[in-house]
């Protein structure tokens, strides 16, 4: 620990102090980095390898990421995720379960939301930890035979010192945690958007489902009054027994698919109450009768630029971006020295004067090799996050050009069936019914019709549930909040 005593001493250490800071600023001086100026487009990743391995500099891949700002999580560990119980119903008292509060409940009640609240908490508390100064060390010595002799004077040292890292280090050390706190903000939106999305699916099957119960206890209801009609007839001697047996084997059908679907019925109900956090075999409130139907789209181009501006994910991925880019710049502070200054008292020096002292101890940076192999192995970090998060770009414009092709023909096929498909298919119904009463159709095209209506009806519930399924993925793809 060198001291300086006197001014001779000061000098020499001031020469010291001074050559190895020109040495240090020599070295970093190679290539700087500016966090808030746009830097020029960069090399090849071929090029800049290249250059890593045969030891030249290298500069950082351009940054491009949208505008976003820290936000305090603090401000939702209170009333996020509260306790619940079995017994806890959310929809007591409702005839029917509505979508918006659904998708409230789960976005409040769900555990993954929890869990992205505790991440988000976790990078917050980050930075004070790093932007905090190492704590003072205490020195003492001591001469313990000093202290029992009646000839020597008692002898000890007791001083303080602290260690202070180069100038902006702390700082850029508090950049990394912001931005890494910003991306688990944004990864925080991202559970509430995807649960917000299952959610909306899981309400979707549990409608179909439900349509689905209906649409066949009515043709239950069908088959047992053509049964009815044909054992009128059959008593009449105007058709034989053939016709009531076709439609003991119709309602045989029907009474297995409505097993099936009660199948399907607790599976759904299952889904949803396992999102909300409760017990699977909770029951729920019926559906709505109707879902919204399709409205004019916005161009598919609009939903592209949303997409890439507010998608969080992605500006998870530019925070995380920006973190490493905050990192590359901290690998440069490392060519400069880091300080400790020390103050004491020592009473082995005889001279009263002599006894109180300050020192400074620095290391010397002086073996660059590490400290270029952390630079370029920062830079290619940065490198790696900027070809990611391009990437992403591209992947989102596709899922936002999909999503939207998928959404517009299951518009047109739910515009089919309404116009087209359903009324045809009821007047086929309502023409054989009639013919069959007057005795020009047989029983077996009767039931052929029912039977096409009855599909065509559940195909048509299958396309309006498939419509808006589509829309709650587009939502979720361009990074929108669901407008129920």
């Amino acid at each position: 620990m060198p001291l300086f005593r006197n001014s001779a001493g000061c000098a020499m250490g001031s020469l010291v102090c001074a050559t190895i800071f020109s040495g240090c600023s020599s070295t970093s001086n190679q290539t700087k980095v500016s966090l808030r100026e746009p830097r020029p487009q960069a090399a090849p990743v071929e090029s800049r390898v290249r250059d890593a391995l045969n030891g030249r500099p290298v500069r950082p891949a351009s940054l491009k990421s949208p505008e976003i700002s820290p936000v305090n999580h603090e401000d939702l560990v209170d009333t996020l995720c509260p306790a619940v119980s079995d017994s806890d119903d959310p929809f007591a008292g409702q005839m029917e379960l509505p979508l918006s509060q659904l998708v409230s409940e789960v976005q409040e009640r769900n555990p993954s939301l929890r869990a992205a609240l505790a991440a988000w908490g976790t990078a917050a508390e980050r930075h004070p930890q790093v932007v905090a100064l190492d704590d003072p060390m205490f020195q003492s010595m001591f001469a313990p035979a000093s202290f029992s002799s009646s000839t020597i004077q008692s002898s000890y040292i007791v001083g303080v010192g602290q260690k202070l890292p180069w100038f902006g280090k702390r700082a850029l050390r508090g950049q990394v945690a912001e931005w890494n706190t910003v991306a688990a903000s944004l990864d925080y939106r991202e559970v509430q958007l995807r649960l917000a999305e299952a959610a909306r699916l899981a309400f979707y099957d549990y409608y179909s489902v439900s349509r689905l119960v209906e649409l066949n206890d009515s043709g239950l209801e069908s088959v047992n009054a053509f049964r009815e009609t044909a054992k009128s007839k059959f008593e009449a001697n105007q058709v034989s027994q053939q016709d009531m047996l076709q439609a003991d084997v119709e309602l045989a059908k029907l009474e297995q698919r409505q097993v099936e679907i009660e199948q399907m019925l607790q599976v759904a109900t299952a889904r949803i109450n396992t999102l909300l956090h409760r017990q699977p075999q909770l029951p729920l409130p019926p559906p709505p009768q109707q879902l919204e139907q399709p409205e004019r789209l916005p161009s598919v181009d609009e939903l592209r630029e949303r997409a890439v501006e507010q998608r969080p994910d992605l500006s998870a991925m530019a925070a995380r971006l920006q973190s490493e880019q905050s990192a590359l710049a901290l690998t440069y502070k490392d060519y400069y020295p880091d300080f400790e200054f020390m103050g004491k008292y020592d009473t082995f020096w005889t001279d009263t004067a002599q006894r109180g002292q300050v020192a400074m101890n620095l290391n010397i940076p002086l073996y660059q090799n590490r400290r270029n192999a952390a630079v370029r192995e920062a830079t290619f970090r940065v490198n790696k996050m900027q070809a990611e998060y391009d990437q992403q770009v591209d992947l989102i414009r596709n899922e936002v050009q999909s999503g939207y092709a998928k959404l517009r023909a299951s518009r047109r096929t739910v515009g089919l069936y309404t116009k087209k498909v359903l009324p045809a298919a009821q007047d086929n119904v309502a023409a054989a019914t009639s013919g069959y009463t007057a005795g020009t159709v047989d029983f077996l095209r009767l039931i052929q019709a029912q039977r096409e209506s009855l599909e065509l009806q559940e195909k048509y519930q299958q396309a309006v549930v498939e419509y808006n399924r589509n829309r709650a993925e587009l939502d979720r793809v361009v990074g929108a909040a669901p407008e129920t």
